[in-house]
């Protein structure tokens, strides 16, 4: 039987008796039905799993108390940055879902010429705040115990900026320089390696977008015949790379 996981944005040390943060108790004891008694792994984003008993639920507070730790070791030898033109409500939840399931390490939503969704100030935190969630609850389900970041919403001019880090660079383009198999990729040791993959926006990259990602050092990538939807794009590639020289590899 598969143990129901949660996350916890806060410290969790073996021993300690804590209450736990409103979403996940909602989550565990109204959604999930636990009761006082009932196991449950608890994690924070630091790499581990702590197995944690629920020890009181009352209206106002439900209390946990950890008794163990264990690594969780998962985590993808690729470690790639996912740029992500944002994309309209349940696109853009699918998006961020299905490549932390897929094991990207960060996603970076990026604001293009072409973008339908334009949100400022306080309408963006609270996107922002929703996306996090939606990754953090994929590693809920998925195992993972490190949570990817996602960053705070960056326009296309500033792309470069989010892919310092990266050795190899990449955007689809049917008419792009690279296919998967024939890919120079960073070695998986190397810490200053990485990729980053940018995808447009429902419109598409329009022609001042590219060339903000030429001028960043990305370069175009073939990915099959066919014109593949934003929520399809990224997705494919990633799982393509994945399988190809990733750990989906078998």
């Amino acid at each position: 039987m598969r143990m129901i996981r949660a996350f916890v944005d806060m410290p969790l040390a073996i021993g300690a008796r804590m209450a736990l943060p409103e979403a996940a108790a909602a989550h565990l004891v109204r959604v999930l039905r636990l009761r006082e008694g009932d196991d449950c792994a608890l994690f924070n984003g630091d790499g581990h799993d702590y197995a944690a008993r629920i020890v009181a639920s009352g209206k106002r507070e439900t209390l946990v108390e950890v008794s163990g730790m264990q690594a969780v070791d998962n985590e993808s030898p690729l470690r790639i940055t996912l740029l992500q033109g944002i994309a309209r409500g349940e696109k853009m939840d699918l998006i961020l879902q299905k490549a932390t399931e897929l094991g990207v390490a960060r996603i970076v939503p990026v604001e293009a010429e072409r973008t339908e969704v334009r949100l400022d100030g306080a309408r963006m935190q609270k996107r922002l705040a929703h996306w996090r969630g939606v990754v953090a609850s994929a590693c809920e389900q998925c195992g993972r115990a490190r949570v990817p970041g996602v960053a705070d919403a960056a326009a296309i001019a500033a792309i470069a900026a989010h892919a310092e880090d990266a050795a190899l660079k990449l955007t689809l383009d049917p008419g792009g320089p690279h296919g998967l198999s024939s890919l120079a990729l960073p070695a998986t040791g190397d810490a200053d390696a990485g990729i980053a993959i940018a995808i447009g926006p429902e419109g598409g990259w329009s022609p001042r977008d590219r060339r903000h990602l030429q001028a960043a050092g990305f370069e175009g990538l073939r990915l099959g015949p066919r014109i593949l939807r934003t929520e399809t794009a990224g997705l494919a590639a990633i799982a393509a790379l994945q399988a190809l020289h990733g750990d989906l590899r078998g």
